[in-house]
C-alpha cells in the first residue's frame, strides 16, 4: 500500500513538474512574442534563440525566430538588409523542419519567402506540403492537429500569400474563412485577416476584424494600433489618435505606440506633442540602439530630416559598427529643405565603403543616383560657359596672333586670366560627367534589381535628358512603350531627344513610325521638316524643302489653330528659294507670311524682312549700278513698313542705314561695304568651291565660285562673317575695315 501511495506520488511529482516546465516554456513564449510585437526585436530573437538551446525539437520557435528576422527587416527596410533577413529566416525555418518534419509552420515560412523573393513555384510547393500535415476532417473535435493549431497553420497560409504592397486574396481569403470557421477565438487569424484586407485596400472589412481581434483579446494593444494606422493612411488623423491612446491605456509600456503618435502629431504640425511622445519611445527603448534606429527611421519618413541626421551621429558616435546608419543621413542630406548635396555623397560614399556588396540596397543606388544628379543639377549652365569661354579664347588668341609686339604685351594678362578661366571650367564639365556617369551607372543597378520600374526608367531618361545624353534618354524612353499601348506622344518624345541630340537619322525613323500610324499628326511632320532642315544646315540641298511644303500642306487646313507651324514653314520656304535666287516664289511666301494673321505683329515683321532682303540681294546681284537704286527703293520700303510697326527695330534701323550708304555709293559709282577673297582648303591650298560666306546674325550671304572666289556686299555695321562648306569646320572672322578676307578652312 505504501509503495502504491509512494508510487501515486512520484507519478503526481513528475506530471506537476512536467507542467510547471511546460507552462514556463509557453509563459516564456508569450513573452518572446510579446516583445516581437513590440519591435524589441534582439531581445525576441535573443530568448527564442536560448530557448531553442533548452528544446532544440520544438520545431514552433524555428517558426518564430524566423518571423522575427522577418518582422525585423520590414519594421526598417532602410538599414536592413532584405538578403541577410531572408537569409537569416530561410536557415531557421530549414532548422525548424529538420527538428520536427511534421510541423507544418516552417515549410509555410519557406513559402512566404519563395513567394518575397518572386519564385511562386516554390512558393506553392511549400505550402501544399504544409497543407499535407492538415488532415481532412468531418469533425471539428477530432481534427488533427488540433483545431486551433489547425486553424493557426490556415492563417499562416494565407499570410503566405501577402507581400509589399499586395496580396492574393483569391487564395487567401477562403484560407482565412476556413480558419475562422474553425477556431472564431483566436486573435491572431482576425489580425491576419484584417492584414489581407488592408492589402486589398478594403478599410471597411480589416477594421471588422480588427475589432473582432481586440475583441478576442482585450488586453492586447495591437489591433488598436492597426485601426489607428488606417486611419492615418487615410489622412484621418483626429480618428487614429485615439486608437493609438488607447494601445497605451492598454500597455503604457508598448513602445510603438508612442512612435505613431509622434508621427501622427509630426503630420498635424503639432511639433512639441511629436517630440514628446518619440522622446517616451526612446525612454521605453533606453540603450537600445536599435529601437533608436527605428527612431530615426521614423523621423525619416515623418520628414524631420535635421533630427535624423543628428541621431544619426549621435549613434555612431556610440557605436561605429553600425555604419549602414549612413544611409540615413544621406538619404536625409538628399532630401531636406536646404540639401547638402556634398554630404549626401560623403555619408554615401562611406555606406558603399564599409558594407559588403550584398548589403548595398537597391534605394542605395537609386538615392546615390539622385545625390549625383543634383550635385550636378547645373551642368548644362556650365557646359554652356565652357563653349561661351572657348569661343571668346578662341577670337582672342586669333587677335592676340595678328597683334604688334607691343598689342600681345597689353594683351597678354587678360589672355592669360581667360586661358586660366577656361582651363578650370573645362575641369569642373569633367568632373561633373565624371559623377554623372556614376549616376547613371548607379541607376542601372537599380535596374538590375527593379527590372521593371518604370518610374525608376523614366527618371533615368528624364536626367539623363537634363545631362545632355540625349541618345540615351531616347532609348531609356523607347523602352518604356508599351506596345500594347502605344501613344503618338510617347514616340515624339523618343523622337525630340535623338533631335537635340543631332541623332538626325533616328530621329527620322521614329517621327515617320508616328506619321505611319496617323498620317495628319501634325507635330510628327513639323519636326520631320526640322529634322531634314539640320540635316541640310547652308540649305544647298534642299532637303528639307518637301517636309515644309507637307507640313504646309497639313496645317493649312486650319490656318488659326495651327498658325505657329505654318509660320515655321513658310520663314523656311521664303529663305530656301530666296537663297536659291528663286525671287518670285521666295516673296509670294514671305506675303502669305505677312497675310498670315492680321493682329499678329512679328508675322508681319518676319515677312518683311525677308521681302526686303529679297531687294537687297536683287540689287547686289544688279550689274548696272543705276538699275539697283528701284530694288534699293522697294528695300527700303519694307524696312519703313517695319518700324511703323515697331518704331524701335533695331534690324530694320540698321538695314535702312544700310539702304542709305548703298544708295550714296552707287550714285557715286562705288561701294564702301563690298568685300571679296578666296576661300581655300587648309591643308592642300586649293580654292573651295561654294562655300558659304554669311553676315552673322544677318541674311546677307554669298556664294564662292568654282575658284573659291566672292564679292559680296555687306550690311553696315557687320561683325562677323561666318564662313562655312560641306565637310570643313565653320569659321567665324571678325570684320574689320579690310576689304579683303582670305579664309582657309580645316577639315
Amino acid at each position: 500500500m505504501k509503495r502504491f501511495i509512494f508510487t501515486k506520488c512520484l507519478f503526481l511529482g513528475v506530471l506537476m513538474a512536467g507542467l510547471f516546465f511546460s507552462n514556463v516554456q509557453a509563459q516564456d513564449l508569450k513573452s518572446a512574442l510579446h516583445l516581437t510585437k513590440s519591435e524589441q526585436y534582439e531581445k525576441a530573437g535573443q530568448m527564442l534563440r536560448q530557448m531553442i538551446q533548452k528544446e532544440p525539437a520544438n520545431a514552433k520557435l524555428y517558426y518564430y525566430l524566423g518571423e522575427n528576422y522577418l518582422l525585423e527587416y520590414f519594421s526598417d527596410t532602410i538599414s536592413s538588409s532584405f538578403a541577410l533577413a531572408t537569409d537569416n529566416a530561410k536557415e531557421t525555418y530549414q532548422k525548424g523542419i529538420d527538428a520536427n518534419p511534421n510541423d507544418p509552420l516552417n515549410y509555410i515560412g519557406l513559402a512566404k519567402i519563395a513567394f518575397y523573393l518572386g519564385d511562386d513555384q516554390t512558393a506553392d510547393e511549400m505550402r501544399t506540403k504544409a497543407r499535407s500535415f492538415l488532415l481532412p476532417y468531418k469533425n471539428i473535435k477530432r481534427i488533427n492537429p488540433p483545431a486551433p493549431e489547425y486553424a493557426f497553420a490556415l492563417a499562416k497560409i494565407a499570410d503566405s500569400y501577402m507581400k509589399e504592397k499586395q496580396v492574393d486574396t483569391a487564395s487567401a481569403l477562403p484560407l482565412i474563412r476556413q480558419a475562422l470557421k474553425i477556431d472564431s477565438k483566436n486573435p491572431e487569424i482576425y489580425l491576419i485577416a484584417g492584414d489581407i484586407y488592408i492589402k486589398a485596400n478594403d478599410g471597411s472589412n480589416a477594421i471588422k476584424n480588427y475589432n473582432m481581434a481586440q475583441f478576442a483579446d482585450p488586453q492586447s494593444p495591437t489591433a488598436n494600433m492597426k485601426i489607428g494606422s488606417i486611419y492615418v493612411r487615410g489622412k484621418s488623423l483626429t480618428a487614429a489618435r485615439p486608437y493609438f491612446e488607447e494601445a497605451i491605456n492598454l500597455d503604457p509600456n508598448y513602445a510603438p505606440a508612442y512612435r505613431e503618435l509622434g508621427q501622427l502629431y509630426w503630420m498635424a504640425q503639432r511639433l512639441d506633442d511629436s517630440k514628446a511622445n518619440y522622446r517616451k519611445y526612446l525612454e521605453l527603448n533606453e540603450g537600445n540602439i536599435p529601437a533608436q534606429t527605428r527612431y530615426v527611421n521614423a523621423l525619416f519618413y515623418a520628414g524631420d530630416y535635421d533630427e535624423v541626421i543628428r541621431n544619426v551621429e549621435e549613434i555612431l558616435a556610440v557605436d561605429k559598427s553600425r555604419t549602414y546608419m549612413n544611409r540615413l543621413a544621406g538619404y536625409s542630406n538628399y532630401e531636406k529643405k536646404n540639401a547638402d548635396y556634398d554630404k549626401a555623397l560623403s555619408y554615401m560614399e562611406e555606406l558603399f565603403k564599409s558594407l559588403p556588396a550584398d548589403r548595398i540596397l537597391w534605394k542605395d543606388h537609386h538615392y546615390m543616383a539622385r545625390i549625383l544628379v543634383r550635385k550636378n543639377q547645373n551642368y548644362s549652365k556650365l557646359a554652356d560657359e565652357l563653349n561661351r569661354l572657348e569661343n571668346q579664347l578662341e577670337r582672342e588668341e586669333r587677335r592676340y596672333a595678328s597683334e604688334t609686339a607691343a598689342g600681345k604685351t597689353k594683351m597678354k594678362p587678360a589672355l592669360d586670366e581667360l586661358t586660366a578661366k577656361t582651363e578650370e571650367t573645362r575641369e569642373k564639365v569633367a568632373a561633373a560627367n565624371k559623377e554623372l556617369d556614376r549616376a547613371f551607372e548607379e541607376y542601372g543597378l537599380v535596374l538590375e534589381l527593379k527590372t521593371d520600374d518604370r518610374a525608376v526608367k523614366n527618371e533615368m531618361a528624364t536626367n539623363y535628358y537634363n545631362a545632355r545624353r540625349y541618345n540615351q534618354a531616347a532609348k531609356t524612353w523607347a523602352s518604356l512603350i508599351d506596345p500594347e499601348n502605344e501613344k503618338a506622344e510617347d514616340f515624339m518624345q523618343v523622337g525630340r531627344a535623338y533631335y537635340i541630340g543631332e541623332n538626325y537619322q533616328a530621329a527620322d525613323s521614329v517621327f515617320n513610325i508616328v506619321v505611319s500610324k496617323d498620317p495628319g499628326y501634325l507635330p510628327a511632320h513639323t519636326y520631320i521638316a526640322r529634322t531634314y532642315s539640320r540635316m541640310d544646315p547652308d540649305t544647298k540641298m534642299g532637303l528639307a524643302r518637301p517636309k515644309f511644303e507637307k507640313l504646309l500642306e497639313i496645317a493649312q487646313a486650319d490656318s488659326l489653330k495651327n498658325e505657329n507651324e505654318m509660320v515655321e514653314a513658310l520663314k523656311y520656304l521664303g529663305y530656301l528659294h530666296m537663297s536659291t535666287n528663286e525671287y518670285s516664289r521666295s516673296r509670294d511666301y514671305y506675303n502669305r507670311l505677312i497675310n498670315l494673321n492680321e493682329a499678329n505683329n512679328d508675322n508681319k515683321i518676319s515677312g518683311l524682312n525677308g521681302i526686303g532682303l529679297i531687294e537687297l540681294r536683287l540689287a547686289g546681284a544688279e550689274k548696272v549700278n543705276e538699275a539697283r537704286l528701284p530694288f534699293l527703293s522697294r528695300s527700303a520700303e519694307a524696312y519703313e513698313k517695319i518700324l511703323a510697326i515697331d518704331p524701335a527695330n533695331s534690324t530694320a534701323k540698321s538695314q535702312i542705314s544700310y539702304i542709305r550708304d548703298f544708295e550714296a555709293s552707287v550714285r557715286k559709282g562705288i561701294n564702301p561695304n563690298e568685300i571679296k577673297g578666296i576661300i581655300r582648303d587648309a591643308a592642300s591650298k586649293q580654292p573651295i568651291a561654294y562655300a558659304s560666306i554669311r553676315v552673322k546674325d544677318t541674311a546677307a550671304e554669298m556664294m564662292s565660285n568654282t575658284k573659291g572666289e566672292f564679292k559680296f556686299e555687306i550690311p553696315q555695321g557687320s561683325e562677323v562673317l561666318i564662313i562655312s562648306a560641306k565637310g570643313y569646320t565653320t569659321q567665324e572672322v571678325p570684320v574689320t575695315k579690310s576689304r579683303v578676307y582670305n579664309v582657309n578652312l580645316t577639315k
